[in-house]
């Protein structure tokens, strides 16, 4: 028995796989305590007895609400001596740049909690100033006594020479004053040149890690079974090494439901997707062309961050979204949320604001009595009144409000699709859309249309994709280095470098008990032309400079003719897990009147065949489906429905 866990700002969503059967289960999240909802959902599926199950995948949003809210530890930044002020100066980047007054995001860590240290490593890994060991103990001391939870040291160039980082973590160690776990090193969070994103990510790692320790020390001690976590790339590791490296947890939210949506589009037949995941607070879209695409650096409220994640872009449009009026009298939708408590006014839970959730209802897109498979009945009465207010004060009727809203939710759904899509030179007329989330299939179709992509599936359960697609989830480490060399040099530092990578990961990947015929080697460098100023991310092949060229050109338009750098060697390891199997169903050609009950057909009992044209509802315990006017629904042999415009 294998149980996925993904935790919401609504629901708290589990999936059971226990001999190719799948079970789901959905309540409430609860915010004051994450794990309240998990842990009792366990509870449920396992007919309280932990024990029988064999593992839990969890995603977890922990670090990224940490960081949002500003809850995290109380954390120390120790630099080199002159460049205390680090975080404070960044990259001096304007996020806006025609603003007089630009508002930049405060540094995690203030200025008054950046200590300098007497030391100096020089580019080439040379010490130019040793440590000034009587100076740090001082140091460490006095940040003792103020009550540090967490200390992050980034010294200059600690990538080329970790000695100066390694001795102060030692020396904290030593003299009692902080534990190991308790010292976060920028030569181990992030071996790479360029200070500020080094340091940035370290200070991140340094604030959520405590945090996170806990939670998942928690999580641990009342679970008998290994727990693993999401990470931001799409794989898992477990919750022993997630606890040493929590930041890369960070982004790991949406990610599950990629690696789930992949899987089952693969598996129906469509290799090019946009998913859309459309939950209680945001929706989350990512285009995957053959397979899902990653990136190098992202940021969280303006902070870089250097970590491996899945390309997602991120709107504030979900069933909890508040609509409101602007001082200038227009409506607005987002990003703010109701979230799970006290929820949308249709919950029935003390809400007082207009959602799109309570929009829907008004709109008769949700089943009052259906929602939750009938275990929540929606207050339709106090939704209707809610929008009736809003109504009167636009000068409309609530129809043409609630109408209003949902339009404002697709649009900046449809926005977010073409930033991951035509800006980055994909016709999203040549992929198809899979849509899950708690509210994906009430909007799917309408942002289908409006952006002409062709098809629409929806999965089986898709209310729950995210916990699925963490029972799917492989295994993923990375190891990275610094080069910054070229020629020949460069090749025989890099092969060495994947050399001694392919070995750890081996002891790694041993340690999380993926057999050898399980494990698999990505070798990557990042690399530019010698004067380029940023870099690409290519495999490692013998044909260097082709491959690099041919990558530039694809990128920018161009090649030039002048010296590959190799800037960074990356190694990918991924330890391949027994992935849910999806079974066929035989096909019986039918016209889903069986499942029909009153104007709504109810998804389980569609069986593959079933054919049936819009307008109509599709309800279900986990989500609700629309099928417009003029799209036909027809379900597949794995019980997904595809949804098309037209004649079917």
């Amino acid at each position: 028995m294998k149980i996925g866990v993904d935790i919401g700002g609504t629901f708290t969503d589990l999936v059971l796989s226990d001999n190719d059967n799948i079970r789901i289960y959905k309540l409430s999240s609860t915010p004051d305590d994450p794990s309240r909802a998990m842990l009792e959902g366990l509870r449920l599926l396992s007919d309280g007895d932990l024990s029988r199950i064999a593992q839990v995948a969890h995603g977890s949003t922990v670090a990224t609400n940490a960081i949002l809210e500003r809850k995290g530890a109380k954390t120390a930044l120790i630099t080199t001596a002159g460049f205390r002020d680090l975080l404070l100066i960044g990259r001096q980047n304007r996020p806006d740049l025609y603003a007089l007054h630009p508002t930049l995001p405060p540094p995690l860590i203030p200025r008054e909690q950046s200590f300098e240290i007497e030391e100096r490593i020089g580019a080439d890994g040379s010490v130019i100033t040793p440590l000034n060991i009587a100076a740090l103990d001082a140091l460490l001391a006095q940040l003792a006594v103020a009550g540090y939870e967490s200390v992050a040291v980034c010294l200059l160039f600690s990538y080329a020479h970790p000695d100066h980082e390694q001795r102060i973590r030692d020396r904290a160690v030593q003299l009692g004053l902080f534990s190991m776990g308790q010292i976060a090193l920028s030569h181990e969070i992030l071996p790479e040149f360029r200070e500020y994103e080094r340091a940035s990510t370290t200070a991140l790692e340094g604030y959520v890690r405590p945090v996170m320790n806990r939670y998942l020390g928690a999580l641990e001690s009342a679970i008998p079974s290994p727990l693993l976590i999401m990470k931001s790339d799409g794989g898992v590791i477990s919750a022993g090494e997630a606890r040493k490296r929590a930041i890369l947890t960070a982004l790991s939210g949406p990610a599950a439901g990629v690696i789930g949506a992949h899987l089952i589009a693969k598996a129906a037949g469509f290799d090019n997707v946009i998913t859309l995941d459309m939950g209680g607070t945001s929706t989350d879209v990512a285009l995957i062309p053959g397979s899902p695409i990653s990136r190098a650096e992202s940021a969280i409220d303006g902070l870089p961050l250097r970590t491996r994640v899945i390309d997602i872009e991120t709107v504030g449009a979900g069933g909890g979204s508040i609509a409101r009026i602007d001082s200038g009298g227009a409506l607005q939708v987002g990003p703010q949320s109701a979230g799970a408590q006290p929820g949308p006014i249709a919950y029935g839970r003390g809400g007082m604001q207009v959602t799109v959730t309570d929009a829907n209802l008004v709109l008769g897109r949700l089943d009052a009595d259906h929602f939750l498979g009938g275990a929540m009945r929606l207050d339709i009465d106090g939704a209707r009144q809610a929008l009736e207010r809003l109504g009167m004060t636009l000068g409309i009727s609530k129809e043409a409000a609630a109408l209003g809203v949902i339009q404002l939710a697709n649009t900046s759904i449809e926005r977010a699709v073409r930033r991951v899509s035509v800006a980055r030179g994909y016709d999203p007329r040549q992929f198809t859309l899979v849509a899950f989330g708690g509210a994906g299939g009430l909007h799917a179709c309408e942002v289908a249309e409006r952006l002409e992509i062709p098809r629409v599936l929806i999965p089986p359960a898709p209310g729950v994709l995210c916990a699925f697609g963490l029972l799917a989830a492989d295994i993923r480490l990375e190891y990275r280095d610094s080069v910054l060399m070229t020629g020949e040099e460069a090749v025989t530092k890099t092969a060495r470098a994947v050399e001694r990578f392919i070995h750890e990961a081996n002891i790694d990947l041993e340690r999380e008990g993926i057999p050898p015929e399980q494990r698999h080697f990505f070798p990557l460098i990042d690399a530019r032309y010698l004067g380029q100023a940023y870099e690409l991310t290519i495999p490692l092949t013998n044909a260097l400079t082709q491959t690099f060229n041919a990558a530039h050109e694809n990128t920018y338009g161009y090649q030039l003719d002048r010296p590959v750098e190799i800037v960074n060697v990356r190694l990918e390891a991924v330890g391949s897990v027994d992935k849910p199997i999806l079974t066929r169903a035989p096909i019986t050609p039918n016209d889903a009147q069986n499942a029909k009950i009153s104007a709504a057909y109810e998804r389980e009992h569609l069986i593959p065949g079933a054919r049936f044209s819009g307008e109509a509802l599709i309800v279900q315990m986990d989500s609700t489906t629309v099928v417009p006017p003029e799209w036909h629904a027809e379900v597949d042999a794995y019980h997904n429905l595809i949804l098309t415009r037209g004649k079917p």
